[in-house]
């Protein structure tokens, strides 16, 4: 056998313990990593078992450091859910082919590696970078998607290939859910939230990508994917919502109606006006719960910003602010608490939200009239101030609201 049809172990384990050094807070997961020496991965893959396959060649032919740097990419992949991400972008989009797996793939690519190397990380020379894809910087998977098309600019990535762990779609090189060295959901979220502390607790050493995907596992947000499926399942007066036919993919059944080309049904994400309670009652630290909330409606409606339109409320409505986002949401207010605003000014504007999403404390009067919309109430934990009187009730939501409570995600 040559050298690059055995993978060099020690290599490998050395490359590995430079990415630890150079990213120590990722040093969890590279060692819950297990090493799969395969001849048929271009560079390196993951599944979504968190095992992690080597091709001997490219380790043999590259420098340890450059080795560290794609399993720091790989890793990434795992660590930000791209495989479940991929799926569910998948499913509302109607996506099928392996050509919308690759733009998956090189979208988490231009995720990761926006912010992946440097500080003792060399950028390999075939990176997939947002520039490289002609993209702006700073973005998620799912805002690159809506962006992302393949062309002559991006022939020369069609080789990519990180696996499963990267964009969902399970390869024949993979061992499969029954292999060796598998990792149960509760290890992978073990690992997930060990990462997490440890950028938490060295926030100067993380970049802004990090420290966000961070916050996020620390303080999960609520299913608002399924909380918005269930208002569009129930929202029988909103137009351009719900599921309708399209042309731009044929239905499969046209192959048995010869000369006759089917439209397939497909599923359009609502749109969602989102009321943020600023009033006196509410904490900084409700706030930035309510920001993580936001970012999570913008996954939920398949990365759609133009879809989101964000308005701060206290006693009055603020401007209504389309999503660019969501650590870019000036939040204004300060004083008393009446949402009745929020919701008159929401429902006035143009086109119409099909779902309404407040954020709140619920120390607020509200509509006393059913919104010809499906109403989603997400309540911050309440807290008891110095001064609470046992005799004070708040206002309930009404009983039209679907209520949920911020900071605990249902089942």
């Amino acid at each position: 056998m040559t050298t690059a049809a055995v993978l060099d172990p020690d290599k490998v384990y050395a490359a590995r313990l430079h990415a630890a050094r150079a990213r120590p807070y990722l040093a969890t997961a590279l060692y819950a990593l297990s090493i799969v020496a395969s001849p048929r991965v271009p560079i390196m893959g993951v599944d979504r078992h968190w095992r992690c396959y080597v091709s001997p060649a490219f380790v043999a032919q590259r420098p340890v450091e450059e080795v560290a740097s794609m399993l720091v990419h790989e890793v990434s992949h795992l660590l930000r859910d791209h495989h479940d991400r991929s799926d569910r972008y998948a499913r509302a989009h109607g996506l099928t082919s392996r050509a919308d797996r690759l733009r998956m793939n090189l979208a988490a690519d231009a995720e990761i590696n926006d912010d992946a190397f440097g500080d003792g990380l060399p950028t390999p020379e075939d990176a997939v970078l947002p520039s490289t894809l002609r993209l702006p910087g700073g973005k998620l998977m799912e805002d690159y998607l809506g962006r992302l098309g393949l062309g002559p600019g991006t022939d020369a990535t069609t080789w990519i290939d990180c696996g499963s762990g990267a964009d969902g779609l399970p390869r024949e090189w993979e061992l499969g859910p029954d292999g060796a060295n598998v990792l149960s959901d509760q290890q992978r979220d073990a690992v997930r939230f060990r990462v997490a502390h440890s950028i938490a607790g060295r926030r100067g050493d993380a970049p802004r990508g990090w420290q966000r995907w961070a916050e996020e596992a620390l303080h999960p947000t609520q299913p608002w994917r399924a909380l918005l499926g269930a208002a569009i399942r129930t929202a029988t007066t909103s137009s351009g919502t719900g599921e309708n036919y399209t042309y731009r993919r044929p239905a499969r059944r046209s192959a048995a109606v010869p000369g006759a080309v089917l439209p397939s049904l497909r599923r359009t994400p609502p749109r969602v006006g989102v009321i943020v309670d600023t009033s006196g009652s509410v904490s900084d630290a409700d706030l930035g719960s309510a920001l993580l909330e936001v970012a999570a409606i913008t996954r939920a409606v398949g990365g759609r910003r133009d879809l989101v339109t964000v308005l701060s409320c206290d006693a009055a409505a603020r401007v209504v602010h389309p999503l660019c986002r969501a650590e870019g949401i000036p939040l204004f207010g300060g004083g008393g608490t009446d949402l009745r605003t929020g919701f008159t000014r929401a429902l006035r504007g143009r086109p119409r939200p099909d779902v309404i999403v407040v954020l709140t404390d619920g120390e607020t009067p509200w509509p006393s009239s059913r919104p010809n919309c499906r109403t989603v109430v997400g309540l911050f934990p309440r807290m008891r101030p110095q001064g609470w009187h046992h005799d004070h009730v708040p206002d309930l939501p009404p009983e039209w609201a679907h209520v949920v409570t911020i900071g605990t995600p249902q089942s």
